[in-house]
């Protein structure tokens, strides 16, 4: 008898050992199936917010909330310990891609490699229009808001200098919460680096007597033209009215001028009004830049194309006809203003 309740003993407790191996067996296939399987991300463009000092409890509890994964807490412990991710997660934004694993997320957050958002600055942009755009931003933390003009360009180390002209038109990555005087700060560090470079390097005998004069003129083939082609021709016409102080007569400059009294159109009487940026009414350069010009329009201004044109007028297709005489230029205005081509 003792024999046999022995044997039974037996019996059960290799039962019990054959379920426990059986159990852990199947417990280390899924959670090795759930750290392969992709999420439940059903489109691209969503990330998860990653606070500073948020418990790894919280991110998977967020994750479980909105759907993405309805694994146990446990099995995303587990991923993080095999991974040596414990207590390494950074603080920031994460993209949620389709096809992504609970495997690729640990690996994101534990390397830090947040989302890039990309903020462009547009060739041609007033500042006025740069720092309104700015501000909507939903990601980027405003912290300019209340800052005026004179204070902003005081922080940038440049105090008393006008801001327009002053900020380079590139595209600026940053990421979720970053402040926008990060943006502003680089733009004008941009600027100055390119100015510093490329004044040196002008074409000889420029009627310019400086960096800042050179970054008017490009403000103001910025704002002529928006064909690449176009912009050393554009630079060379108005180099040489500099050179025989013919007056600029550039519409751009009126405009800016006007401030908020430009609605759309330009007339007569606002031609004949004086303003320190009226070119039809004042010889030379206006006081400051009229926009944001782009690296080529500071390049064109600083080596302009050579030749005899000192007239321009728009075809109405983007590109524009140049002349050497008034008598050429209007007959271009002529045919291409008023539609009375012979």
């Amino acid at each position: 008898m003792k024999v046999r309740g022995l044997a039974r003993w037996r019996v059960i407790l290799l039962a019990v050992v054959v379920a426990a191996i059986a159990a852990g067996a199947w417990a280390w296939y899924d959670w090795a199936r759930f750290a392969r399987t992709p999420l439940a991300i059903p489109a691209a463009g969503q990330s998860i917010d990653v606070a500073r000092g948020t418990s790894f409890k919280d991110i998977v509890r967020d994750l479980r909330r909105r759907g993405v994964s309805a694994a146990s807490p446990l099995y995303w412990r587990v991923l993080a310990t095999e991974m040596h991710a414990s207590g390494r997660l950074h603080a920031g934004e994460y993209a949620l891609r389709p096809g992504m694993t609970p495997r690729d997320l640990i690996g994101d957050m534990a390397s830090g490699r947040v989302v890039q958002r990309y903020f462009t600055i547009v060739e041609g942009w007033s500042f006025a229009e740069f720092r309104r755009v700015l501000a909507t931003v939903p990601t980027l933390t405003h912290d300019l808001a209340d800052v005026d003009d004179a204070e902003l360009m005081k922080r940038l180390g440049a105090e008393g200098e006008e801001p327009e002209g002053r900020f380079l038109p590139e595209t600026y990555a940053y990421v979720k919460g970053d402040p926008e005087s990060a943006i502003v700060k680089r733009a004008h560090a941009s600027m100055t680096k390119l100015l510093d470079a490329a004044w040196p390097a002008r074409a000889p005998d420029l009627p310019l007597a400086s960096p800042y004069e050179a970054l008017i003129l490009a403000s103001i083939v910025e704002k002529e033209t928006g064909r690449a082609d176009e912009r050393p021709r554009i630079a060379g016409v108005f180099v040489r009215r500099l050179e025989q102080h013919m007056l600029l007569q550039t519409d751009p400059s009126v405009i800016y001028g006007m401030g908020a009294a430009y609605t759309g159109n330009i007339h007569k009487s606002d031609l004949t009004t004086d303003t320190p940026y009226n070119t039809y009414t004042r010889v030379g350069l206006p006081p400051t830049p009229i926009a944001l010009p782009g690296r080529a329009a500071i390049l064109a201004a600083l080596h302009p194309e050579g030749g005899k044109a000192l007239y321009f007028v728009a075809r109405g297709d983007g590109s524009h006809v140049f002349s050497d005489t008034l008598d050429e230029h209007n007959r271009a205005v002529a045919c291409y203003q008023l539609k009375r081509c012979k």
